[in-house]
Parts: C-alpha cells; sequence; structure tokens
C-alpha cells in the first residue's frame, strides 16, 4: 500500500524511495485525497479520507475493493532534516478532495472539499493554520460549495480555481453546455479578510489537475479527466485566458517510452512540480500483460522562464 513519502533529487536524477512512511495507519488501509504541503524543511498531510482496501485473491490482478472508512481532520508533520513525525492541531472541518496552499508568511490555506460520503456536495467552509501557534482559524465561508478544487498563491491572495461548483441556495447557473460556477474561482484577500468571486477564470466546467505559480506566472497542463493536454497553458490575468506555451508540446508523450516489448501503454498519472525555474513532471505508465498490470514511471522537465520571456518579447 503507497503509504510512504519517496524524495527525487533533480541534480542526479534518482530518487530516495520510501524515505518514511505515513505514521498510524492500519494494514491494508491507504489515505486518499488528503493535500500535502510544505513550510522550510517541513512536510504537512492535511486531512483526506482513510480507506480499507480488501484486496480478494493476487493483489496484481487488480482484485482490490475500497471501502471508505471516515474522513479525518488529522494534521501531520513530518521534519525532513529530524526524520520524525508530529502530530499537529487538527483541522475544525474534516475534509478531502479540497483546496490547499502554503503562503509567504508560511500559513497554510484550506478551503472547500467533501465533508460526508453521502452524494457528490463540497462545502464552503475555510480555515487557515498557524504553525507558531499550532492552531486553526475560522475564514469566512466561499460564495459557493465546491470540491475537487485546486489552491494556489497568486498575486499575494488564495486562489481557489474551478472544481464540481455551485452557489449554495440557488440553483446551477447554466451557459450553453457549461455549468458556470465550475469554470469560476473564489478568491481570498487576506489584508480584507473576503473572499471575492471570479467567474470564467478556468476555461472548462471539468476541474483542473494542477495550477502552479512560477515567478508570478500560472501554469497548467491539464484537468481532472485528462491530466495531460500535450501542452502546458500559461494564464494571462488581464484578458482572463490562458494560453499555449510555445515549446511545450509533449515534453512526455507515451512514444518516449514505446518499446517492442511494451506495445500498449496507458498513462496512470501525470502531476507536475516547479523547482527553481523549472517545471517537473511525473507520468506513469501501465501496460496489461495477460491478467497483469506492470508500472513504469518517467521524469522529464522544461525551462520556462527563458520561453515565457521570449513569448513576453522580453529576449
Amino acid at each position: 500500500m503507497s503509504n510512504w513519502i519517496s524524495c527525487y533529487h533533480p541534480s542526479t536524477n534518482s530518487w530516495n524511495t520510501h524515505v518514511t512512511s505515513i505514521p498510524g495507519l492500519l494494514e491494508n488501509h491507504v489515505l486518499k485525497d488528503f493535500a500535502i504541503t510544505f513550510i522550510g524543511e517541513e512536510i504537512f498531510v492535511i486531512g483526506g479520507r482513510q480507506c480499507h482496501k480488501d484486496v480478494n485473491g493476487i493483489m496484481e490482478n487488480n482484485n482490490v475493493h475500497e471501502i471508505d472508512i471516515q474522513i479525518l481532520p488529522l494534521v501531520l508533520k513530518y521534519n525532513v532534516g529530524k526524520n520524525c513525525w508530529t502530530k499537529c492541531a487538527p483541522l475544525k472541518t474534516p475534509r478531502f478532495n479540497f483546496a490547499c496552499m502554503t503562503s509567504k508568511e508560511g500559513k497554510i490555506y484550506v478551503a472547500g472539499g467533501q465533508t460526508t460520503f453521502d452524494g457528490a456536495k463540497g462545502t464552503s467552509l475555510a480555515e487557515v493554520y498557524d504553525p507558531i501557534l499550532d492552531e486553526w482559524k475560522q475564514l469566512p465561508n466561499m460564495s459557493t460549495t465546491r470540491y475537487k478544487c485546486i489552491g494556489v498563491l497568486w498575486q499575494e491572495k488564495f486562489y481557489v480555481v474551478g472544481g464540481f461548483a455551485r452557489r449554495e441556495n440557488t440553483h446551477d447557473t447554466h451557459q450553453g453546455p457549461y455549468i458556470m460556477e465550475r469554470s469560476s474561482a473564489e478568491v481570498y484577500d487576506p489584508d480584507r479578510d473576503t473572499w471575492d468571486y471570479m467567474a470564467r477564470m478556468w476555461d472548462l466546467d471539468v476541474p483542473p489537475n494542477q495550477i502552479v505559480n512560477i515567478d508570478g506566472k500560472l501554469y497548467s497542463s491539464g484537468d481532472c479527466l485528462n491530466t495531460w493536454k500535450g501542452h502546458i497553458e500559461s494564464y494571462d490575468g488581464k484578458h482572463n485566458l490562458w494560453y499555449i506555451v510555445d515549446g511545450s508540446s509533449s515534453p512526455i508523450s507515451i512514444l518516449d517510452d514505446t518499446q517492442n516489448n511494451w506495445p500498449n501503454l496507458e498513462r496512470m498519472f501525470c502531476t507536475m512540480a516547479p523547482i527553481g525555474t523549472k517545471l517537473y513532471f511525473l507520468a506513469g505508465y501501465r501496460n496489461m500483460l495477460g491478467d497483469n498490470y506492470i508500472t513504469r514511471t518517467r521524469v522529464k522537465y522544461m525551462f520556462l522562464k527563458q520561453q515565457q520571456m521570449e513569448m513576453d518579447g522580453e529576449v
């Protein structure tokens, strides 16, 4: 069961697997749909849903039945330098599939998510964590309930983008085939302690997979249904539009991994992480041989700063 944390070293292009395991989980139990963020050398694992993996027969045959146990308010802190875990003050509202980000001041913001297993419904509740005081403080509610939303710090504000969203006490607003709230964002201003609703910040009514901030610019690579679109997109806040970054097409093509003995590769996941001015992608692939699945991963990165400067006419 994948309850461990691994570490990637860009300088040596190597992984230190199983650095540590998430403590407190029983055998055949996993934590899913939680948030992970960091402050300095400390990694925070926040919330999520605890599941029991009921394995029938051989696990490689994919005969695994997942049973939801509980939604956790648990907050754990892992100190990389000391190699130790600490239990922090719990969330005021247990949740999973929520937005999370860390501010430059070292505070952790969470918003939205699901608080129950009964039906597909999100919450508008938000809170902020002060690691010095080890306490969570309730924030004003968003004007929408949403889950599977993405949190990102941009222009000193906390953006909660997309997700399965709807306005409370109103019916969904449709425009053509789209549900407008799902392409919207909620923006929290810490100075005013208020949320502002921002329409059409996201192109689709399908939730984004990830949005990251590099040097004050926002980048995305896909959505929750199509985690890799084949290119990277950059957000233009002035015009409220997403543009394809030149030269970003297919840096993690499946063809890169195709070999004679890997004829039918299927991408399992794609995640990205900014390190300096580089954007790293971790792509997972799965090949079915008979009744068994074999997996492999590959890491690639792109230089984004120079490319974006060229787009802006600065080089």
